[in-house]
């Protein structure tokens, strides 16, 4: 993907190095190395008042170790330039994807607030609870927030097979199409409908609303891509619709279990989630990609 002389997104908190929004959880061995000065620590009324507080700050996402300079998880030269080069083209990625969508909104005659991309290292916190690298990139309506690790994209590559940026790309591109969704008023009833459908007991149909809303985010970051068709390079498409087969529910369900159960499905399967995102594509029309039609 072309964006080397484009501009970078204004709507980034990027808490990556800070401790802020919360730093890594904390691992046996940094327990193992302050253990004496834990147990210190316990012997005294104070000591036992200190980690009381230190255990609150863990369970709201902070790490405490990080107050006496441990637990950081600064990384290393390397991986921090690979990181901000890789921080830098996503947020280019996000800049598009915002003149994209304000363009299609105003032939509608309404207008498109971007979300905020909060770029986060091992966990923080969001408006929709405790945000970790495990749970993957996702939108919180709550505070019109996107949140992403970076890392996910090394996961996305190694482990699920979908290397390239424009598998990066489309990654946030569906994200956004979330914000869309919420934009349009679509996420707040689909929201109504599935806490109708908990407060019942039937998990089966709350998931069930889930996969047109996740199946429309590929369609509309397939509508982006049309619409960003001059920053395309050859096999980028390929690389989004590769990136869309890998994460289908079925054949992830195939790769953690060996075998696939529909009823549990949220995201839709591998070929829904490519058809989609060439629906959208091919169209470039918020018309073609009404996902909910018959559901």
């Amino acid at each position: 993907m072309r964006l080397d002389d484009e501009r970078e997104s204004d709507y980034v908190e990027d808490r990556r190095y800070s401790d802020s929004g919360g730093g890594r959880r904390l691992s046996a061995g940094a327990l193992m190395m302050f253990w004496p000065l834990i147990r210190s620590l316990l012997r005294t009324k104070i000591g036992w008042a200190i980690l009381a507080i230190g255990f609150l700050a863990y369970i709201s996402g902070y790490n405490p170790l990080s107050l006496l300079g441990g637990g950081s998880g600064a990384p290393r030269p390397v991986e921090k330039v690979r990181n901000d080069q890789q921080a830098v083209f996503i947020k280019k990625v996000l800049a598009s994807t915002e003149d994209v969508w304000s363009g299609i909104f105003s032939r509608y005659g309404r207008q498109y607030h971007p979300p905020t991309l909060v770029l986060f290292r091992g966990s923080t916190r969001s408006g929709c609870g405790y945000a970790s690298a495990q749970t993957g990139p996702f939108y919180c309506p709550s505070d019109g927030k996107i949140y992403l690790d970076l890392g996910f994209f090394d996961e996305l590559a190694r482990r699920h097979g979908a290397p390239g940026d424009f598998a990066q790309a489309y990654v946030l591109a569906h994200e956004v199409g979330h914000r869309v969704q919420d934009e349009l008023g679509i996420l707040k009833k689909v929201h109504a409908l599935q806490a109708q459908a908990l407060r019942r007991g039937d998990k089966r149909r709350a998931n069930h609303l889930q996969i047109p809303v996740e199946l429309q985010a590929d369609c509309f970051a397939g509508i982006w891509a049309h619409h960003a068709r001059k920053y395309l390079e050859p096999g980028d498409i390929e690389e989004a619709m590769n990136a869309a087969s890998r994460i289908g529910d079925d054949t992830l369900q195939k790769q953690a279990r060996g075998y696939v159960v529909p009823d549990s499905f949220t995201h839709g399967t591998s070929r829904q989630r490519m058809e989609w995102f060439q629906r959208g594509y091919r169209s470039g029309d918020l018309k073609s990609c009404d996902t909910f039609r018959g559901s």
